[in-house]
């Protein structure tokens, strides 16, 4: 007779080896594996915030959380141009108490450059966690030993713990992107394709690096795998689903709702309604032009709101971003029209444009094309394009996949800016990286379908051939794992203590001018303007017309600029003359209302204010 305790232990170790209890041994494999990864990447390859686009960002998100609206604190030149010009109100004010403000600096200045999603986000995000904006200050060993393993090392600054949080948040997104990657190979293809798809994109470095830039591309990306899943389901209902039946319908809404969601996510995204619309017209076995207009209209009714606000404020659908295309031309090159307090549109001509498509568009197929995925997997993708599936499904979504490639390789070509060149590959002009688990997916498909044409001596030889390949395309990942370890601050040019000390010297409500004034923005929470595109006309306009400027905080993005380049050919008063005429004659100009500098930033920093701020009790 058996006693029940070993027929419980003999039930244990029978769902241990082959029931429910092994694929929760295996899940809690998976998810300690995964954890393993999220520490050891950001132990080795964690970088501090280093785009002006993630700063940028952040710090409006911080706005929105604090109850300052959708206002920010770093102000482009171009969009106080924006706001003046739309401006049609009184231009004398009956009430000294109340001036005019056209400019909008006086109080919280509107932010015309950002779409709201990511950012909306990002507010509910330090709503719920614990975020310190504020640098501690180590002033005895325990601290030091107490933080030298996270947020400083060695008693000195290492992480910014708001940047961190940024991060692992994106890298929560960046699991979402595999997992949905999984389920629609999955439901497109077969187990063995879902399953290295899978763990090739959990591979790839770019994606890692994307994770933790701070950019919105990881919310994008689960974005746009929502459409890709939406039409898959859509397509597979039309084929073979029920004719009169209202999912069809209510899944090409959504697919209209999803592009307008990821167009005030990035406003590039916008033009993915023409490939959705295409894919409908081309695959609807009827219905096709009510399919189309429907989801144009939820489109429509998802991203209008937001334009009409801008319109609202300074008359441009898109805000600054209106004038993306003018921007790294010959007649606005690097950041020329940001910082434009008046610029001259009269300069731009198609055939400017033109060049510039040209350009980039070259630059893409040489370049970007080849390594649009993050690995290798590019070249069986294009290879792939080739092979004809027996599924319909397979095919459909492959030719809506390169609709899709067609149309962001013109719209990165013509929205290239300077951005792209600060920081290439990770930026949010990057629109071919969307592409990623669409290329995983069918370079893996490619890659099983040779490796079925092989003959195989004997079957594990299979699964030598499959592991060396995911080896090989996760090359880059093992790559940033090994030595040197990547240092996590951005410098040159952003050192935040030395950010938010400088910041710290000034009052909320003053106004700064700045080379990072995105950086100033997020480190030091104070309202920054753009350096002007010269020292003394655009610089007085904004200080005697508008509000005066209390400090000019200048780094090496300046102070380390090109000698021939920035401080001797400009026509104009630049401020790299500023900086040259300074250094010759060891004084600030004379007519510069910013005379006071404390010691210990020269030379590599310069920080002019009104008077002695740092000597305050």
């Amino acid at each position: 007779m058996r006693l029940p305790i070993g027929d419980s232990i003999q039930d244990i170790i029978y769902k241990l080896e082959a029931g429910s209890g092994m694929r929760v041994v295996r899940w809690a494999l998976l998810v300690l594996a995964i954890l393993f990864l999220v520490i050891v990447y950001n132990w080795r390859a964690y970088r501090n915030m280093a785009t002006q686009e993630a700063m940028d960002t952040a710090q409006l998100a911080r706005n929105i959380a604090t109850g300052k609206g959708y206002s920010t604190f770093f102000i482009r030149p171009l969009s106080i141009y924006l706001l003046t010009n739309h401006y049609r109100g009184p231009l004398i004010s009956s009430d000294p108490a109340n001036p005019i403000d056209p400019a909008r600096l006086k109080g919280p200045h509107p932010d015309l450059a950002n779409p709201p999603v990511y950012p909306v986000v990002l507010a509910a995000l330090m709503k719920l966690l614990p975020f310190e904006y504020d640098i501690p200050i180590v002033t005895s060993e325990s601290d030091t030993k107490a933080r030298s393993y996270f947020w400083h090392r060695h008693g000195r600054f290492w992480w910014y713990q708001p940047d961190f949080m940024i991060a692992l948040f994106n890298q929560v997104l960046l699991f979402g992107v595999v997992l949905l990657t999984y389920r629609i190979a999955r439901s497109m293809f077969d187990l063995q394709i879902a399953r290295l798809s899978a763990l090739l994109l959990l591979g790839t470095e770019l994606l890692w690096r994307f994770s933790v830039s701070g950019l919105s591309t990881m919310l994008l990306l689960i974005i746009f795998l929502g459409l890709i899943w939406t039409l898959a389901r859509l397509e597979r209902e039309m084929r073979v689903g029920n004719a009169t039946s209202w999912v069809p319908w209510a899944l090409t809404a959504l697919a209209g709702a999803l592009v307008g969601l990821g167009a005030l996510t990035r406003y590039s995204f916008m033009w993915m309604i023409i490939p959705v619309m295409l894919f409908l017209a081309f695959f609807s076995p009827r219905d096709r032009a009510e399919r189309c207009l429907l989801a144009l209209a939820t489109f429509v009714v998802v991203f209008a709101p937001w334009v009409i606000r801008n319109m609202v404020l300074c008359g441009e659908p898109f805000g600054t971003a209106t004038y993306t295309v003018l921007e790294t031309t010959s007649a606005f090159p690097e950041h020329r029209l940001a910082r434009s307090l008046a610029p001259n549109f009269a300069t731009f001509n198609l055939t400017i444009g033109w060049y510039k498509f040209l350009a980039n568009i070259k630059q893409i197929v040489q370049t970007d094309l080849p390594t649009l995925s993050g690995t290798w997997l590019t070249a069986f993708f294009i290879a792939g394009l080739l092979l004809h599936f027996r599924e319909p499904g397979r095919n459909r979504l492959k030719y809506f996949a390169l609709m899709c490639l067609g149309l962001f390789m013109i719209v990165q070509a013509l929205g290239r800016t300077q951005l792209s060149e600060d920081s290439p590959q990770v930026n949010s002009e990057n629109m071919l990286f969307l592409l990623a688990p669409l290329v995983t997916m069918y370079g893996v498909a490619l890659f099983f379908v040779l490796l079925d044409h092989l003959e195989m001596p004997f079957y594990a030889l299979r699964h030598i051939i499959t592991g060396a390949f995911a080896v090989v395309m996760c090359l880059p990942m093992v790559l940033a794992f090994v030595p040197p370890r990547t240092n996590p601050i951005a410098y040159p040019p952003y050192y935040p203590p030395t950010i938010q000390q400088v910041c710290n010297w000034m009052n909320e409500n003053e106004l700064m001018m700045s080379d990072v004034p995105w950086a100033v923005a997020w480190y030091g929470r104070r309202p920054c303007v753009w350096l002007t595109l010269n020292a003394q006309s655009d610089f007085f306009a904004i200080n005697d017309y508008f509000k005066p400027i209390r400090a000019l905080y200048l780094t090496p993005r300046t102070m380390n600029g090109r000698f021939l380049t920035d401080w001797v050919l400009p026509r104009e008063y630049s401020w790299g003359s500023f900086v040259l005429e300074s250094v010759m004659r060891k004084e600030i100009p004379p007519n510069f209302p910013l005379r006071k500098a404390p010691e210990g930033l020269w030379p590599e920093q310069l920080f002019l204010t009104d008077w002695e701020r740092w000597r305050k009790p």
